[in-house]
Order: C-alpha cells, then sequence, then structure tokens
C-alpha cells in the first residue's frame, strides 16, 4: 500500500509500452550486407578519423580508422542512405546504389554550427537556427576548447545565463532573473533524469552528472520551459546528453591537478585533483556497456565576508548612538548574531534609562566547516538494441557530495549521496523512461542551530543578557567609554564559551551535528537535548515515469507530439525537517514505539501534453502550439500553453516570436517543511501544516514588529510603562493575513532573430523577453500571540515579550504581480583560419513596484553580463589555445539569509591544449580567474580567487567484433 499509486502508473504504462512495442516491430530479416569506403578532408585530402557512419532510420553505425576507412554491415534493401558525422565537418547524407565500389566521400570543414540540431526547444530533432526559442547548444569541442576547470563550467560563458558557485563541487544555473544559490526555478536533466536534491530543495549541479570522459554535449534553453517539460522549468532548462557506448566505444582516462588559494588569503595554497575513468564497448552488433567514475577532491573557496547587514543607523541596532563597535551587528558570514539572538539590554546611561539592542556573539562560519571537500561519481549501463529503431537500457548513477549551499540559511553537506536507477525504451516515435532518486543526507549540517546550539550550551540568551547587563553598568559606572564598555562586557558574558581551534569547541561541535533536534534545553524548550542538535538527517525518493510518442504519421497534415508523465515523491519523516501531519502538532517532534516518526510525507504530480508542428508556404513559415496540463492534489489543475512561429524569408535568416504561460507547483521545503531553527520555526505554506499552529490568520509581520519594538523602547526609556507604550503604538503593527499557498505562474513573452552571414563564417543571435510573475513565492517571518487574537489588547501585549509569541518564517505567495524583461545579444565570428571570436551581452532588468509586499522578491541579477573569448584550435600544430573574459556590473542581492551590494567583476580565463594524435592522448593547461582578482557573486557566497590546472586525458579506441 505504502506505493500503490506509482506502481499502479508504472504497471499501466508499461502494458502501454509494449502493446505499442508490439505492433512497431513486424520487421522482416532482411540479408546482412557489408558497405565500406574512406573519408577525407576536403582542404587537406587526408582520410578524417573518427567519423560516424550511420545507416538512415537505423541503429547501424561504424566509426573511421586513423586513415578515414570504415566499413559498417545492416540489413536494409538497396537503395538506402547514409548519414555522415563529425564535429567541425558539415555533415552529410549519401545515397547508396551499390556495393560494387569502395565509396570515397569529402567533408567540408564548418566555418559555422549552421546545421547544429537541437532537441530541448521542441522535445523533438530540429534545426538550432529555427528553434522556436532562445536555446544555446555547447558541443564536445566547445567543452574541450574552454579554459574552465570542467565541463559544466562553460555554461557560465552561455548568452544570458549566470552560474553561481557555492563551493568548488557545487554550481547552479540561471537565466532572467530570481536568482538563487537553491534555484527551484531552473531544470536540469542528465540523458532525460531531473538530477534535483528532492529534499534539500536544490539541483545538485554536475554532482551527480556525467564525468569529464563522457560528456557529448549541452543544451541550454533560457527562459520558461513549464509548456513541455512542467514542474520547475519557468526560468530555463539545461539538458546534458552523454556518449553514446556504440559509437564511442574506447578505454579513456583522465587525470587533473592544480592549485587554487595561491595568495595565501583566507587559506594557504592549497592542491586539488580529479580522476576519471570511461569504458565503452559494443560487445556485439546489439549489446553495448559502459562505465564511468569518477574522484574529485580539493580545498573549498572560503567564506568569510563580515559585512554588517543591522548597521548601526537602522532601528533593529541602536542609531540614536555613535557606537563605531556595533553591538547589534548581524556579519554575513557569521551564525548565532542573528536577530533571535538579539536582546534588548536596558542600563542607566547619562542618568537616564536606554535600552541597547545587542546580538550574541555567534560563530564565523570558517570555524564550522572544513574547507576539505570531495565528489565521487559512477555510473553504468547497459543498452540493448533490437530491430533499425528501437534501443533499451538500464543505467545506474551514483553521486556523493561534500560541500556548503546556502538556503534561508547555510548547509554543510557531507557525505550526501543521490544515487539514480534509469530504465528507458526508445524507437523512432515512441520513447518510454522510468527511473527512482534516491536522496540520503549523510552526515550533513545546519550552520544556524550548530552556532546558535554552541552559545546557548554556555548560557541560555537569558543569562547571558543578564550578565552582559551588569557588565555593561558597572564598566559605564567606572567611567569607561560606551564603544570600549560594550566590548568589555561582552568579554565578560563569553569567557566561559567554547573557542574555536581548541578541543572543547571540537568535541562539543561534533556532538551537536550528531543530533538531529536542533532545539535546546538551554533555548527554553523542555526535553530537548542538553547541547541542541544541527544534523541534517533527511532521506526521500521520487519516482518518475514519462511516455512520449510521435503521432505524426496517423494525422499526416501536421507534425503531432504526444507525452504524459507521472512523479511521487516519499520523504521519510525525521522530526526534525519533515514530519507526520496526521500526528497532532505536539506528538509530531517525538519518535513512536517503533523509531519511526510516522507515515512517509507523500507529494504528487502528473501531467499531460500535446504539440502541434505545421511548416508553410515552402517551409518558411514554422507554426509549434503546445498545450500541457499539470495537477498536484494539493492544487488545482493548471494549464500550461505555449505557441511560437519561425519565419525564415530566405535560407539562414530565421525571426522567432513565442507567448507561453508556466506554473511551477511549490517544492517539497515550500509546501511541508516543519522544522524549528533558533526558535523560529520555518514550515510549508500548505494549509495542513499551519492547522493546530494558527500562523495563517492569526499573526504579525516580523517587519512590523521591528518598528513596533523600536517605539515602545523609546517610551519605555521617555518614561512610560512597557504595557502603556505597547498600546500606545500597536498601530505599527501588521496582520500579516496570509493567503493559501498556490503555485507561481510566469507570462513569458520572446521575440528574437539568429542568422548567418559571409559565406556562413558570422552567426547572429538576438533575443528580447518580457515576463510577468503572479504569485511569488517566498518566505515572511511572522509572530503568533499565545494569548488571543490580533488586534486584541492580549495580543498586543505578547508582542513585546518573546516568550509569549510564536515565530515562524512562512513560505507563502507574493500579493503583486512582477514584471521583468531584457534581452541578449550573441556574435561567433570565424575570423581566418582557425581563429573565432565569440562574444555575448546580457541585460536583465525588473520593472518597478511602488507597492509594498510581505517579502523581498529578490530579483538578484545584474543588470550587464558581458562574456567575449578569441581562441584558434589550431595556432601552430596540435596545440590551439583559448581566451575568455567576463565582466558583470554591481548589484543588489537579497535573501532572508543576507542582503547586500555585490561589487562588480571581471575575470579572465586560458587554457592551452596540446594534442599527441601518436598516443591518443591531450594535455591542457589552464586557469579560471587567471589574475586572481578575487570576487563573490551573492551575498554570504564564497570569495572565489584563480583556480590553475594542467590535464591529461587518454583514449585507447577498442576494436569491434
Amino acid at each position: 500500500m505504502k506505493h500503490k499509486r506509482q506502481i499502479y502508473f508504472l504497471q499501466k504504462t508499461g502494458i502501454l509500452v509494449f502493446t505499442l512495442l508490439f505492433f512497431n516491430l513486424a520487421e522482416a530479416q532482411q540479408q546482412l550486407i557489408e558497405l565500406s569506403g574512406i573519408i577525407k578532408n576536403t582542404d587537406t585530402q587526408k582520410g578524417i578519423t573518427a567519423v560516424k557512419v550511420q545507416v538512415e532510420n537505423t541503429q547501424d553505425t561504424s566509426l573511421t580508422d586513423q586513415q578515414g576507412n570504415f566499413k559498417i554491415r545492416t540489413r536494409v534493401k538497396i537503395p538506402f542512405r547514409i548519414i555522415i558525422n563529425k564535429e567541425g565537418f558539415t555533415s552529410q547524407t549519401v545515397e547508396i546504389l551499390s556495393l560494387s565500389n569502395k565509396i570515397a566521400i569529402e567533408l567540408n570543414p564548418q566555418n559555422a554550427i549552421i546545421d547544429e540540431v537541437v532537441i530541448s526547444a521542441s522535445r523533438v530533432p530540429e534545426k538550432v537556427l529555427r528553434s522556436p526559442i532562445a536555446i544555446e547548444k555547447i558541443d564536445i569541442r566547445a567543452i574541450r576548447e574552454s579554459p574552465a576547470a570542467s565541463f559544466y563550467e562553460t555554461l557560465e560563458n552561455v548568452k544570458g545565463l549566470q552560474l553561481l558557485t557555492s563551493s568548488l563541487t557545487l554550481k547552479i544555473p540561471n537565466s532572467r532573473g530570481f536568482n538563487s544559490p537553491n534555484n527551484f526555478r531552473f531544470m536540469q536533466l542528465v540523458d532525460g533524469v531531473d538530477v534535483q536534491s528532492a529534499t534539500l530543495g536544490v539541483p545538485l549541479g554536475n554532482a551527480i552528472g556525467p564525468t569529464e570522459l563522457d560528456i557529448q554535449s549541452m543544451e541550454v534553453t533560457p527562459g520558461a520551459a513549464s509548456a513541455l517539460y512542467g514542474m520547475n522549468a519557468i526560468n530555463g532548462l539545461a539538458s546534458l546528453q552523454t556518449k553514446d557506448p556504440f559509437t564511442s566505444e574506447g578505454l579513456s582516462v583522465y587525470f587533473r591537478g592544480g592549485v587554487n588559494h595561491v595568495d595565501n588569503v583566507n587559506h594557504k595554497i592549497s592542491s586539488l585533483g580529479e580522476s576519471a575513468i570511461r569504458f565503452a564497448k559494443a560487445l556485439n552488433k546489439n549489446l553495448a556497456v559502459k562505465v564511468n567514475a569518477s574522484y574529485f577532491s580539493g580545498v573549498d573557496w572560503i567564506s568569510n565576508n563580515q559585512t554588517d547587514q543591522n548597521a548601526n543607523p537602522l532601528i533593529t541596532a541602536n542609531p540614536n548612538f555613535p557606537l563605531t563597535n556595533n553591538p547589534a551587528e548581524d556579519l554575513w558570514n557569521k551564525y548565532g548574531d542573528e536577530r533571535n539572538n538579539r536582546v534588548a539590554v536596558k542600563v542607566d546611561y547619562n542618568g537616564k534609562p536606554t535600552t541597547f539592542n545587542v546580538s550574541r556573539t555567534g560563530y564565523l562560519e570558517k570555524d564550522l566547516v572544513s574547507p576539505e571537500v570531495k565528489n565521487i561519481k559512477f555510473d553504468a549501463g547497459l543498452y540493448y538494441r533490437f530491430g533499425d529503431q528501437w534501443r533499451a537500457s538500464y543505467v545506474y548513477r551514483y553521486g556523493l557530495l561534500d560541500g556548503t549551499f546556502q538556503r534561508g540559511n547555510k548547509i554543510r553537506l557531507q557525505n550526501a549521496t543521490v544515487q539514480n536507477h534509469k530504465v528507458e525504451l526508445t524507437g523512432k516515435e515512441l520513447t518510454f523512461r522510468a527511473y527512482v532518486s534516491i536522496e540520503n543526507t549523510g552526515d550533513s549540517y545546519n550552520l544556524k542551530p550548530l552556532a546558535d546550539n554552541l552559545d546557548l550550551t554556555n548560557l541560555s540568551n537569558t543569562n547571558w543578557k543578564n550578565i552582559f547587563q551588569s557588565a555593561l553598568q558597572n564598566n559605564i559606572n567606572s567611567g569607561i567609554n560606551l564603544n570600549d564598555a560594550f566590548i568589555l562586557a561582552r568579554r565578560e558574558s563569553d569567557k566561559n564559551r567554547v573557542v574555536p581551534g581548541t578541543y572543547a569547541f571540537d568535541q562539543l561541535k561534533n556532538t551537536i551535528i550528531g543530533i538531529n533536534n536542533w532545539d535546546s534545553a538551554n533555548g527554553g524548550v523542555v526535553g530537548a537535548p542538553a547541547t541542541g542538535g544541527a544534523k541534517l538527517e533527511q532521506k526521500s525518493r521520487f519516482y518518475q515515469g514519462e511516455l512520449t510518442y510521435d503521432l505524426s504519421r496517423f494525422v499526416k497534415i501536421f507534425n503531432l507530439l504526444a507525452g504524459i508523465d507521472y512523479r511521487l515523491y516519499s520523504i521519510t519523516p525525521d522530526g526534525n525537517n519533515f514530519v507526520d501531519f496526521d500526528r497532532p502538532v505536539k506528538e509530531r517532534n517525538i519518535p513512536l514505539s517503533n523509531g519511526t516518526f510516522g507515515k512517509d510525507v507523500i507529494y504528487q504530480k502528473y501531467g499531460v501534453f500535446a504539440q502541434v508542428t505545421k511548416l508553410f508556404f515552402d517551409d518558411k513559415l514554422k507554426l509549434n502550439a503546445a498545450l500541457r496540463v499539470d495537477r498536484n492534489p494539493e492544487f488545482e489543475a493548471k494549464l500550461n500553453p505555449r505557441i511560437s512561429i519561425v519565419y525564415s524569408p530566405v535560407n539562414q535568416h530565421n525571426f522567432r516570436a513565442s507567448f507561453q504561460n508556466g506554473y511551477r507547483f511549490p517544492s517539497l521545503f515550500e509546501a511541508l517543511s516543519f522544522v524549528n531553527n533558533g526558535n523560529v520555526r520555518r514550515v510549508g505554506g500548505l494549509s495542513k501544516v499551519n492547522e493546530g499552529l494558527d500562523y495563517l490568520d492569526n499573526s504579525y509581520t516580523l517587519a512590523s514588529i521591528d518598528k513596533f519594538t523600536s517605539a515602545v523602547n523609546a517610551d519605555v526609556d521617555g518614561g512610560k510603562t512597557p504595557n502603556q507604550a505597547a498600546l500606545d503604538n500597536k498601530n505599527l503593527l501588521m496582520v500579516a493575513n496570509l493567503q493559501k499557498l498556490q503555485p507561481e505562474k510566469i507570462n513569458s513573452f520572446e521575440v528574437g532573430y539568429k542568422s548567418v552571414f559571409f559565406n556562413n563564417k558570422l552567426v547572429l543571435d538576438w533575443d528580447f523577453y518580457y515576463n510577468i510573475y503572479e504569485g511569488f513565492l517566498g518566505q515572511v517571518e511572522v509572530a503568533v500571540p499565545k494569548n488571543g487574537k490580533v488586534g486584541s489588547e492580549n495580543a498586543v501585549l505578547d508582542m513585546i515579550d518573546r516568550s509569549k509569541q510564536d515565530r515562524y518564517r512562512v513560505y507563502t505567495n507574493s500579493n503583486n504581480t512582477y514584471k521583468s524583461y531584457g534581452t541578449s545579444l550573441g556574435i561567433r565570428y570565424n575570423i581566418i583560419k582557425n581563429y573565432n571570436v565569440n562574444a555575448n551581452v546580457s541585460y536583465n532588468d525588473l520593472a518597478s513596484n511602488t507597492n509594498s509586499d510581505l517579502f523581498i522578491t529578490s530579483f538578484n541579477t545584474p543588470k550587464w553580463m558581458v562574456n567575449l573569448s578569441v581562441g584558434n584550435r589550431e595556432i601552430i600544430k596540435n596545440i590551439g589555445v583559448t581566451i575568455v573574459a567576463r565582466w558583470q556590473n554591481q548589484f543588489l542581492w537579497e535573501s532572508p539569509l543576507a542582503s547586500g551590494n555585490i561589487p562588480a567583476y571581471y575575470t579572465v580565463d586560458a587554457q592551452a591544449t596540446w594534442k599527441l594524435p601518436e598516443i591518443n592522448a591531450n594535455v591542457k593547461i589552464g586557469a579560471t580567474n587567471l589574475l586572481n582578482r578575487r570576487y563573490f557573486q551573492y551575498a554570504a557566497g564564497p570569495e572565489i580567487g584563480g583556480l590553475y590546472y594542467l590535464a591529461f586525458t587518454y583514449d585507447l579506441k577498442l576494436s569491434s567484433k
């Protein structure tokens, strides 16, 4: 009964698949014939190695040898056609009329990628020039020529794309605004599999993706892709494809060694290294295997920015006193000093009662995490071809990850694992795919409760406040100036707390990160552990089944593609982050007699889509229309239409326009979280989470409480009683009135132009978008009074006593509609011979909105981003070079954890590759941020310096049977 729905779905889908298979496999077996030939370079008249030769509409393929010779066997009847493909050359299709002679074929070197084919834009193969929406493709040649330290980091140079670095092991893409290190709105697929981490609510970058040796290409769609992919693709999609074991056989090894922290800032100079191995073999015409493994280790970039986001002039600090040492500071990369650990200290100063806001001391991030990180990846696949068009496969993927990423707080991932099991069946018209993703956070922990509980184990906030208050008063009475008085008072109240670098600190830290209960006895929670905990213990699975079918041959007059998919999340409740909501509120964090915390939490969705494509006016006009319907049982069904038009008045000049509507269902954490962190419970926005807590209807916003508290303190210092001051300022309190959680909605308009000029040497790609967001999802912090309804005197009085409030940070929808717009231009130009220049510029902005909202929506995107690269793949024989420069202007970053200005920065990357054809090897030396100009990409993010590396790749081609 546990997963009855998904089992039923997969059984029914399996019946459908194999019924279709039965009717499509009625193939007559023909006599086996052999075709041989040679393929040469038109310019040099030399044979070309590793050219792919494929019999059209079959799986029969072959690769040329070192001299350009090939042999291919097939069972099709003469005449037939073969398709010739090789990166860097124009593809050809050749008709075979007889087998009497060995054929000779010449390929022209490709100066511009005008015949490049993409799939992600419409889920069917089409030329990139005629794609209905903006799309970028990075092929294996571009990856090899990039100076990026890993193939995944080449995404940073894609037009309109940002790539945030959370760790050496964790990089997150985004496009067109509303950026975040835990980006819910940008989807990432690896061979069709969504590689997001379900419970962490973050795409894992390439932590479980392909290795350096197995990547074939990457397709990036900036902007909404919900009409075809649903769920989380409202800001974009990255689709990674790996190499085919039938056509890319061999044994390959890869080694990369390097250094970072070369200036000894934040950390001494450190080494990093990566090793990978790939084995692929076609055991016979129909059966192939592929195995990949890689290991990376290094010293991470350090987050140690001590920008104060609660500066002294703010009302939440002490604006009436010119303090150079801010006692209420809240530093970007320090934890335990946030508002929940801020106390009101009352002393006599200059002969009158005075209230000061004082934060607890907290701990720096660099003292809470080890900078050493690793990433282990493994995948293995079995592939079987039957008939000319059908292929079945099973693929297993495993990834183990260390790193640090930012959600509402910083999370240290330690030995976190994700596994995928995928089965797939593909034919000329049908694709069926089913997979399960299994997640375990391992030894991970949250930095915020760690820092809180390190301090609370020493003293409760009340006891710490009393010691500080007494010491401060004594210092003032002794005539010590106010700044020094605060410093000495903090020293007195902190004298028994554990200090980083000591044995006592390490022991207490290890105890706390091993406990999956973030409450603390000293935090006032009855029955909580004496030290509190910080462990992030999350285990989950999600199941996905999907089927697409090309029905074009049945309708004739247009191309028709249809699909269906189903996804189910199953989360094991841990009594901390996720709980069983069928249990009473007071029992949800208490284990049952069997040691569990109740039934698995289920969250699911299902959808169907259809897409019609029609050509008009001698194929000059292409009309594409798609409609998708998604349903999550927690919400009403949502329609996602897309309509696009591509007009090509003459060859290679293509104008496009599109409109699409998309929805994003709340992620697991946004919908169902229930974690108490620093006496502020982070809760999902679904109504069932609110049951028994009442934060939706009976709460005040924290922003209004800050203003209220500041006014009350001033009145009390002026002689009023606290109760009178509270009632006199009650109008400053704003009732939250949070609405029922709904999916985000986007309406996206896009126009573009893509063309080639000057005998295919210049490629120009321009686009403009205009997005309208409704019901934007974010977090608002509220306080629920324990003694009455909001608006009553009792509720107002509760707001001056923290012990009489329950605090919640709630995921909810914005009240306002937000509009963003932008444009980007990309140019690729082959100057002479092998010299090429690539440049792109992007502009993104958020239209101003004068209406206040419950929370800050966090556009978090620079207005201007520029990339420029110059390269020559063979500047001298067997040696190629590439130089890449990148610049972005300053912008404002806003998030629940940290906010502030991100300065403009530029970087220069460079690489040189030496090909060693005699031994099938390459040596690559390169650097990212060559000039070591340190920068950071988001508030509280790591400071990134130069990374310098040397890489070696060796390929051993295996003979085919």
